[in-house]
């Protein structure tokens, strides 16, 4: 049993049982790939993988544990190589930050702008998706650290950090009647045409959640993605829009007009995801640090090895 095998039954089940995608992702070849899972399940005693022919099928109940540990051990590996780079280079090395679209467009230029200027000899690589996406591609280890508002929570295997709250506002074109309602209401709200976030993004549920707590059922007439979206369609009056607070800014969204509804709104929680007892560089301390200040190195440990989650937000 060796590490290669390991690696082998790990891709292999991580392309969907297609070992000639693992194969090749792993500079070999399908036979010798197919000889190592033979090997390795001889040895072990017990099949990792269902069969019919000469084709994988699915993966046995022993091969799920089997899998289960082979990813632990793998990442441990990682993580020994990458004490060795801490050590040998700390301000060099690459970061991949999975996010949804709000924080990448709205938060997270000026993070990354003052995080680039003290580390330019890291290589920093972005990927935006749904919540749910963005979480899945840490579990993964395609990103290093999650960004999200809604889904992160739902994942036993991330340690959660929470970061900051924020919350809601309506816009309208400027002549909207709803940007004229003093104070404004959910009932208000509930008259016209509304573009907001489809539902596994930015805090779609609490929104939900106001209007069923009030006995009202808005009329949404369109969901987009992100809220770039949702303001062009705004702005062409097909609706009002409910989006993040954090995405309206006064001198870009000329053409359009805003009222704040923190009030009509539960407040949400950005966090960052990290998967549990994960080794950091020196610097993705330092980018969590520079996202969210309060969320010391110290902090950040304690967490990682599974002490409380008092983060002092």
């Amino acid at each position: 049993m060796n590490l290669q095998q390991l690696r082998y039954i790990y891709e292999v089940a991580r392309r969907g049982l297609n070992v000639s995608e693992a194969a090749e992702a792993l500079f070999t070849s399908q036979p010798g790939v197919s000889k190592q899972i033979r090997l390795f399940e001889t040895e072990l005693g017990v099949d990792v993988f269902v069969r019919h022919g000469k084709r994988l099928v699915a993966v046995t109940d022993p091969g799920r544990q089997v899998l289960a540990l082979a990813e632990r051990v793998l990442r441990d590996i990682d993580s020994l190589r990458q004490v060795g780079d801490e050590f040998t280079n700390e301000s060099a090395g690459s970061l991949s930050i999975a996010t949804t679209h709000t924080q990448a467009r709205y938060v997270l230029p000026r993070i990354i702008r003052d995080f680039m200027q003290r580390f330019p000899q890291v290589k920093l690589s972005l990927h935006q998706g749904s919540p749910r996406q963005v979480c899945d591609m840490v579990m993964s280890g395609e990103a290093d650290v999650a960004i999200a508002t809604e889904a992160i929570a739902d994942y036993d295997e991330l340690v959660m950090l929470p970061c900051y709250q924020w919350n809601r506002c309506i816009v309208a074109t400027p002549r909207h009647p709803i940007l004229k309602e003093h104070p404004l209401t959910l009932e208000a709200i509930a008259r016209y045409p509304i573009i907001t976030y489809d539902d596994a993004f930015t805090g779609r549920s609490l929104i939900n959640k106001a209007f069923l707590g009030r006995g009202l059922r808005p009329n949404v007439v369109l969901t987009a993605l992100d809220s770039d979206v949702i303001k062009t369609y705004v702005s062409m009056d097909l609706g009002i829009g409910i989006l993040a607070r954090m995405a309206f800014d006064p001198a870009a969204d000329k053409t359009l007009g805003m009222s704040d509804a923190t009030h009509l709104f539960e407040s949400s929680t950005t966090r960052v995801g990290l998967r549990r007892n994960a080794y950091l560089r020196g610097y993705v301390y330092a980018f969590i640090e520079l996202f969210a200040p309060h969320l010391t190195r110290r902090m950040i440990d304690v967490a990682l090895a599974g002490g409380g989650e008092d983060y002092g937000m």
